[in-house]
């Protein structure tokens, strides 16, 4: 996988315009001064937790040892859920129901950015090609800083595009992540065949 195909993965899954509409309703209720610095916070702490991912789960993922075959399809399994969620949203949104309040890690860093299937995701390139992490990490930095700069512009994109082209573009996106997903769990596939019959 090359760096500009991971890091548009990584965009994908992160889901900034899925999240627009819900994190507007989030901080909502703060005063429009403390709206920026809560998201800018959540935000860093989210690309922590996806950069501890990166660097460490591959070495977790050894020690419980997963094939990177496994870790693959697995990964490929939780992309496509996501995608499908993203194409025919359920009510309580693609990461479940959201507490109010002023969210502190949760829910905006984790689980609507750091997701499970970011985690999975970011895992799953630093198996399958370790020697490439600085590479991963840029593209991580990339797919973030994308998300970061939709995100604080949420009530602009709001105003200009309208809920209707969000949801529309949300929907393109999950289609794209479907595609990505099962391209994924078909390499994964192929590997395991390709290992089981030596060639």
């Amino acid at each position: 996988m090359t760096l500009a195909s991971a890091a548009l993965m990584l965009f994908l899954i992160l889901d900034p315009l899925g999240n627009v509409p819900v994190v507007l309703g989030l901080l909502r209720p703060l005063p429009r001064e403390r709206r920026r610095a809560v998201l800018v916070r959540e935000m860093l702490i989210a690309l922590g937790v996806l950069m501890v991912f990166l660097w460490i789960g591959p070495s977790v993922l050894r020690l419980m040892h997963l094939d990177q075959q496994a870790v693959s399809i697995a990964g490929g399994i939780i992309l496509f859920l996501i995608g499908i969620r993203m194409i025919f949203p359920v009510p309580e949104g693609i990461m479940g129901e959201l507490p109010d309040g002023e969210p502190f890690i949760v829910p905006i860093a984790v689980p609507m950015v750091a997701g499970p299937s970011g985690m999975a995701a970011v895992m799953l390139l630093g198996t399958e090609d370790p020697a490439h992490q600085l590479q991963w990490s840029l593209a991580l930095l990339l797919a973030w800083g994308g998300t970061a700069v939709i995100l604080l512009s949420s009530t602009l994109l709001y105003r200009l595009l309208g809920m209707r082209v969000l949801t529309a573009v949300e929907r393109l996106m999950g289609m794209l992540l479907v595609a990505i997903s099962v391209q994924m769990c078909l390499d994964g596939i192929r590997q395991y065949l390709g290992a089981a019959t030596g060639s």
